[in-house]
């Protein structure tokens, strides 16, 4: 993959990026925070953003969205190395709780 093939990519989930956190906002607006990582001014910028808005700061060739699971436990715990498919659900589940207590922290 080339520079230019990156670029476009970047842009696309910019956009991709963009319209689900808007829409997500819209319907639901405490779970797109939860969900999402936003605070409450960000999510109301993203709310009032314009379709031109949006492909505007689309453009740009800087990823607007990050991983929020940046340790070894949460990683872990979401691809089960070393673990059996019968305790998936519940791996998953305490990495959901993890996250969950990181994003109120945040708060």
């Amino acid at each position: 993959m080339n520079a230019d093939q990156i670029l476009t990519e970047i842009r696309e989930a910019n956009l991709s990026y963009l319209m689900l956190a808007q829409s997500l906002i819209r319907a639901d607006r405490e779970q797109a925070l939860f969900r999402l990582g936003l605070n409450e001014e960000t999510a109301s910028m993203i709310a009032l953003l314009t379709p031109a808005q949006m492909m505007k700061i689309a453009a740009g060739n800087t990823l607007l969205c990050k991983f929020r699971m940046d340790d070894e436990l949460v990683w872990g715990l979401l691809t089960n190395h070393g673990k059996s498919a019968a305790n998936d659900t519940t791996s998953r589940l305490h990495a959901a709780i993890l996250m969950a207590g990181r994003h109120q922290e945040a708060a």
